[in-house]
């Protein structure tokens, strides 16, 4: 079986793994780009347990989420890693920290060239932090005329299949921001970003709500599992 193959298929089995190639010294010796996800967090993580090596320890952190693989690291947290034999947490808080800097990485990339003139580049704005969530969250963003960011708010957090907000509350800290516009965004865990006639309800409540305030709700952007559909775009908004 070939070597990179072994690493990466389903349950990164890695038992045909040379022993003198340790993730930590195959990227000095080769570059980063040389290794595979399971030898990255390997190097990582550094060293073992007295039971397996980093590569292995790896391999299982990997495959602690039913996604398994690099996404995985998105849905891991402080408890669930410690459960792991040779994960304390030291290790634990190294992994988390990974998988953090990755998602502002990701924003960080599209916040240099976004124009908040679009649904699309506001979608990618977000994506990195609402598409691995497993709970719904909505997000109020608040924009000056021009399009630009000025502020935002988490104001929902719930289970799945509800997404409710109160437009009041949105509105009190739109004014408070001094907004011109406001771009509602939520998550949908199944990763379908179709929307609900809930979705749709609120939305035209919030919208009703703006016009009387004088503050545009230019959008409301659903997010789902790397794709995105946005109510301005779909007709369900108005200009």
């Amino acid at each position: 079986m070939n070597k990179k193959q072994n690493l990466k298929n389903d349950r990164f089995i890695v038992k045909d793994l040379p022993d003198n190639e340790r993730p930590y010294e195959k990227c000095i010796a080769y570059g980063a780009s040389a290794l595979s996800d399971a030898e990255l967090l390997a190097a990582i993580i550094r060293c073992g347990s007295e039971k397996e090596r980093s590569i292995e320890l790896a391999c299982r952190v990997l495959n602690l989420h039913e996604s398994r693989g690099i996404n995985s690291l998105y849905h891991v947290d402080l408890q669930s890693l410690m459960r792991l034999h040779g994960i304390g947490r030291v290790k634990a808080v190294q992994i988390l920290c990974v998988a953090e800097l990755a998602k502002r990485m990701a924003k960080s990339d599209a916040a240099r060239r976004i124009s908040f003139g679009g649904a699309q580049q506001i979608a990618a704005y977000y994506m990195e932090d609402l598409r691995h969530l497993e709970h719904e969250e909505t997000l109020a963003v608040f924009l000056d005329a021009k399009m630009n960011l000025i502020g935002e708010r988490t104001v929902f957090r719930g289970s799945v299949n509800i997404s409710l907000f109160e437009p009041r509350e949105i509105l009190i800290e739109a004014l408070r921001a001094g907004a011109v516009n406001l771009v509602m965004l939520h998550n949908h865990p199944s990763g379908d970003p179709t929307p609900s006639s809930a979705d749709i309800g609120s939305t035209m409540r919030l919208k009703q709500a703006c016009d009387v305030t004088g503050i545009r709700l230019a959008d409301h952007i659903i997010i789902g599992d790397n794709r995105y559909i946005s109510m301005m775009e779909s007709g369900v908004l108005s200009k």
